[in-house]
């Protein structure tokens, strides 16, 4: 298993008026932009941007991180063999295959492995 990618979550309102700043501290364009349920979310550098309302947003927000590996099974052997635990069972998205883990320590983790054709366009692999 092997991690491609690591987002820091950021919290927001309103996609649109969070992006600009983003662009700027970051120089680059979204390299992706979806809804998901009742939200809106954009991967820009190394920030992934999930916008809605406080209440769309809280069942999200135990997990401090959205990591793409690119092996999801593997990494939920990993996690479980550490002691961890599966807190949110494997689902689709738009990107791909996610789930969420607390790990054995109390991190919890969004894990994803992302479909073939967005990890080349996004990271070239």
């Amino acid at each position: 298993m092997t991690i491609l990618k690591t987002y820091a979550r950021l919290w927001a309102d309103d996609l649109d008026a969070t992006l600009p700043l983003l662009r700027r501290l970051t120089g680059t364009e979204p390299d992706l932009r979806f809804a998901f349920a009742s939200l809106e979310l954009a991967a820009i550098g190394d920030f992934l941007v999930i916008a809605g309302p406080p209440a769309a947003r809280a069942p999200f927000t135990h997990a401090s991180a959205t990591v793409v590996v690119d092996d999801l099974d593997e990494t939920r052997r990993l996690v479980l063999a550490d002691g961890g635990t599966i807190t949110t069972p494997e689902a689709t998205s738009e990107t791909g295959r996610f789930l969420y883990a607390r790990h054995a320590g109390g991190a919890e983790v969004e894990y994803v492995e992302w479909r073939a054709e967005l990890r080349t366009r996004v990271l070239g692999c």
